[in-house]
């Protein structure tokens, strides 16, 4: 598998354009790495991690075509995740020609939610309704946490996050070919069930993406910190979760609680963990690890 980070800032991307803080300063005059859209991810082209706002501009920043993508699995319904006009943008109806039909994963409340946003803003009828969904080139799917599912030629099993509980957000471990990723994003510190359900499901990680909204020295509700990405990739190695050679990388990095990129990848490093940047591209392969079919 071959993981893409399209975007990796917090919900209102860093800098922040309507923002006078240092870092959002430091972050403009750097550029590169500093330079952080939405979160969302691609995994090996096909499988799209969240509909957010800034796919197109990173697609077209990254040299990076959308246009085989099968398969999203969408973790919430929070706008800088889940942008509705995504669907319509590549419907035949807006001349997208030969865009395969997508099968869209998400928990039902998410779902609801998606179908409120269509309906009051983009389209006449109901998301659910077959023509619907058909109109826009799709087929839902809802998930329910920690019951295996197939996706394409994935493995996909779904955790519960620590977030806002209004649109049911989830957590998602995928594997193929004797890989494995967990991408773990927008939560707060996991919760002892979510441990026990790795261990319940024998997961081992190659590669595991974790929420660092707060950086060093700051921490909150409904997301994850510094410090809880360095205890979660210490326990991750304590417990066998993670494979010998296994990444651990930090996404969704707000401006307001982190230096720039050069400054961030130091504090990890010391921490035992990397900082993800818009536009990296990362093999799921641990190099200690023997893959299985």
């Amino acid at each position: 598998m071959r993981l893409t980070f399209l975007g990796t800032s917090a919900a209102n991307a860093y800098p922040e354009a309507f923002c006078r803080c240092d870092n959002c300063a430091q972050a403009s005059a750097l550029g590169g790495p500093s330079l952080r859209r939405r979160s969302a991810a691609l995994v090996d082209d096909q499988l799209l991690i969240d509909l957010g706002p800034d796919l197109h501009t990173a697609a077209h920043a990254h040299g990076i075509s959308l246009a085989a993508v099968r398969f999203c699995l969408q973790t919430h319904a929070h706008a800088d995740h889940l942008d509705a006009s995504q669907l319509l943008s590549r419907s035949p109806e807006y001349g997208v020609v030969g865009a395969p039909r997508l099968a869209l994963f998400a928990s039902r409340a998410t779902l609801e939610r998606l179908a409120e946003q269509l309906a009051r803003d983009c389209a006449p009828r109901t998301l659910f309704d077959p023509a619907a969904q058909e109109q826009l080139n799709l087929t839902l799917h809802p998930v329910e946490p920690l019951t295996p599912f197939a996706v394409g030629p994935y493995r996909v099993v779904a955790f519960p996050a620590i977030h806002d509980p209004n649109v049911e957000p989830l957590l998602y471990a995928i594997q193929r070919d004797g890989r494995c990723l967990f991408y773990g994003t927008d939560t707060a510190a996991l919760p002892e069930p979510v441990w026990a359900a790795f261990h319940a499901h024998q997961l081992r990680f190659d590669t595991v993406v974790l929420d660092h909204t707060y950086g060093p020295g700051r921490s909150g509700p409904a997301h994850m910190s510094a410090a809880d990405v360095a205890a979660t990739a210490t326990r991750l190695r304590a417990e066998g979760l993670l494979r010998p050679g296994g990444r651990v990388f930090a996404t969704h990095i707000s401006h307001d609680a982190n230096p720039t990129h050069p400054e961030l990848a130091r504090h990890a490093a010391a921490q035992g963990y990397e900082v993800a940047y818009d536009g990296l591209m990362v093999d799921v392969y641990a190099p200690g690890a023997v893959a299985s079919a």
